[in-house]
């Protein structure tokens, strides 16, 4: 019964890592891009399990135990950037820059704990603010910010999608706008910065591949890839920002560097999980920053709960456009990639 037991838990883990390989966008497969990591550490203690508590007999338990060595291998690989032991992508600060502090938050619409959020936002003390899932009950709770950041814009909804964005800095050509579904919205607008630079910003939150949510991925692979294919377009000092309902090492999210050329500054530092908060085991990163090589990192945290089942994030960074050369940039985009991009986005526009 034990032996069984592990086989039929192996054979599970090694179908959960094959499974994102498949370039398929039902909510099914691509729901195996997020817990690597779970991934990882189960195929870790079940090897010497198999090994020391149910020692392998036939020739299929050593088959299945040389596929768990390989997914073990594969997990790994695709973790490992996001870890202390690879290289930065982002360097720290190399001078006393223009700096951006800017914080990103899904609060959960049903949550009703706006006055720790409030106070959160005060303790932090960030230039922009930027919050997701919120309805006309938040709009209202978090009216305060208006005296502190005098410069926002508002859209609450009730379908979870609602968005909230506040600045101290007036918003340059703000854009409040529906990217691939008339759903689902986003923001684009541009700061000036004191010294006088002026930088993009994309405030997004995708419709995830999860059941209730969407039966495919498509949808949030072609708005995160639309926003890609306008920074790089643009060419300009950008950061893109948000609950993008997808992690850090999904084929998408580096896709999505690619196609934009932005940084990940996660990378070489960690993972910076946001989602689960209320469930320790089953935590990755969904809400991301990006920039562009023109920002160093100064700061980059995950905050501490405020009722949601996302964490907060903070992060600061320093505007040294003349030291961009210096990053280590993502590779560009290839033929294939533009064409793998265009295909997605045509996809979702024409079922829309």
């Amino acid at each position: 019964m034990l032996r069984a037991s592990i086989s039929i838990l192996g054979w599970c883990l090694v179908g959960a890592t094959l499974l994102p390989l498949l370039r398929f966008d039902a909510w099914w497969i691509r729901i195996f891009d997020f817990p690597r990591q779970q991934i990882f550490f189960l195929i870790a203690l079940l090897i010497p399990a198999m090994q020391f508590g149910a020692a392998p007999e036939h020739p299929a338990d050593w088959f299945l135990m040389a596929a768990l060595a390989g997914c073990l291998i594969y997990q790994a690989y695709r973790i490992y950037p996001y870890t202390p032991l690879a290289p930065v992508q982002v360097k720290p600060p190399g001078r006393a820059g223009d700096r951006l502090r800017l914080m990103t938050a899904n609060v959960l619409m049903g949550n009703r704990k706006s006055a720790e959020l409030l106070a959160l936002i005060e303790k932090v003390d960030p230039d922009v603010v930027f919050l997701v899932e919120t309805d006309r009950w938040w709009a209202e709770q978090l009216r305060p910010l208006r005296q502190r950041y005098p410069h926002y814009l508002e859209h609450p909804l009730e379908n979870t999608y609602g968005l909230l964005l506040y600045s101290r800095s007036p918003l340059i050509e703000p854009h409040l706008r529906f990217l691939v579904q008339d759903d689902i919205p986003s923001l684009y607008f541009r700061l000036k910065l004191p010294a006088g630079g002026t930088v993009d910003l994309y405030a997004i939150h995708p419709r995830p591949p999860v059941p209730g949510e969407h039966h495919r991925s498509t949808e949030r692979d072609a708005e995160l890839l639309v926003v890609g294919k306008q920074v790089k377009e643009a060419n300009r000092p950008a950061l893109v920002f948000g609950d993008l309902n997808d992690v850090a090492w999904s084929h998408t999210t580096h896709l999505f560097q690619r196609i934009s050329g932005l940084l990940d500054p996660r990378i070489g530092r960690g993972i910076f999980a946001t989602f689960h908060a209320q469930i320790p085991l089953l935590r990755w990163p969904l809400d991301h920053v990006f920039f562009s090589d023109d920002f160093r990192l100064a700061e980059m945290r995950v905050l501490p709960g405020v009722g949601s089942d996302h964490f907060p994030v903070l992060i600061e960074v320093s505007f040294e456009p003349e030291s961009a050369h210096q990053q280590e940039e993502p590779p560009p985009a290839d033929a294939g990639d533009h064409e793998e991009a265009e295909e997605t986005i045509e996809k979702a526009k024409e079922d829309n």
